[in-house]
This record gives structure tokens, C-alpha cells and sequence, in this order.
């Protein structure tokens, strides 16, 4: 089985317009906007990445926040309060709203995949052959679901995924859909 690469992100020079693999800024649509509601609280989620998936194809990864930093249920795949949607012509899975808007709330300024020291061994990309590295136990949405990403409440931002978390992204078996969830030490 192949070992995966570590992933490290580095800030770009300046806002990422192109459709591929990055955290922070706001999402590069590959169709029409569909930004996530927090079931909890009704306002936008917080944009947190995009990966760049076979075919040309993004899938976008955003979860719930409010003012002190936590909204619950955010670890729940089917919960409301985190979102991973996949463009062009994918699906919005039946337990979220969305709406048509383009930019919102993010994590931060746009960092790309770059050289650099990985600092956790537990963020890196999926693909053929890769497996998570679970932390409390397998938790695959389905039945032949594709590993997208996997990562750390660490560099370059902190997104609360409990203690010491680590989140896991998923696209269906068709690619139309997608989940998240994390778990925590």
C-alpha cells in the first residue's frame, strides 16, 4: 500500500483565482455558488479549503462557527454543521441548505500545498491505494466511499476539531457528494 506524502500549506503571494488544492480564502466555483448553512445557527459556514479531485472537479470543505469559535456537531458526517459539496455537477446531500453566495466567512488568507517541514505526519492528501490514519477508529460514510484529505487542527489554522483532532474528507462512490467528520484524541 502506498505510503501518503505529508502535506504542508504555505501562504500564497496573494488571493488563489485557479481551480486547485487549497486552504483559506474563498472557494474558486466550478459552478454556481452554493455556500452551506449552519443547521445550528442559520448563518454561513466558514469556508476552510478546496481539493482539487480527478476530472477537473473541486470539492469544497466547510464548517460551522460562531462567536466563541464552536458550534456542536461539527464531528456528525450528516449533522448540518459542516459541509464538503463537490463541483461541477455535483449534489447538495439532502441535510444541508445552501445558498446562492459566493464569498463568506473563511479560515484565512490563501495557503497552496508547498515545500516545507511537515510539522504532523496526519495531514496529507488521499488517492488510490491511501488510507486515513483514524484516530479513534474506521468511520467511512459508506461502502466505497473515496478518501479526499486528511487534516490536522494544526498549521495554518486551527480549526476546532476537539482535542488535538484530525478531520477526514470523503466523496461518494459516484463523486456527486461528499462528507466530513473528525475525530479527537
Amino acid at each position: 500500500m502506498p505510503q501518503p506524502e505529508p502535506l504542508v500549506f504555505v501562504r500564497a503571494e496573494g488571493p488563489v483565482d485557479r481551480p486547485v488544492t487549497k486552504l483559506g480564502g474563498q472557494p474558486v466555483w466550478q459552478g454556481e455558488p452554493e455556500w452551506p448553512l449552519s443547521r445550528e445557527t442559520g448563518g454561513p459556514m466558514v469556508f476552510m479549503g478546496q481539493f482539487a479531485l480527478d476530472g477537473g472537479r473541486l470539492a469544497y470543505l466547510f464548517m460551522a462557527d460562531d462567536a466563541e469559535g464552536y458550534v456542536d456537531g461539527t464531528w456528525d458526517p450528516e449533522g448540518g454543521e459542516n459541509a464538503l459539496l463537490v463541483q461541477p455537477g455535483g449534489r447538495v446531500p439532502g441535510f444541508l441548505t445552501v445558498r446562492a453566495q459566493a464569498e463568506g466567512p473563511t479560515m484565512g488568507p490563501d495557503h497552496l500545498p508547498g515545500p516545507g517541514e511537515p510539522t504532523d505526519s496526519f495531514q496529507f492528501l488521499g488517492g488510490p491505494g491511501i488510507e486515513p490514519k483514524w484516530l479513534q477508529g474506521e468511520e467511512e460514510p459508506g461502502p466505497d466511499w473515496h478518501f479526499v484529505v486528511q487534516l490536522t487542527d494544526g498549521e495554518p489554522f486551527h480549526p476546532n476539531f476537539g482535542d488535538a483532532g484530525v478531520g477526514y474528507a470523503f466523496v461518494s462512490p459516484d463523486a456527486e457528494e461528499g462528507r466530513f467528520l473528525w475525530q479527537c484524541a
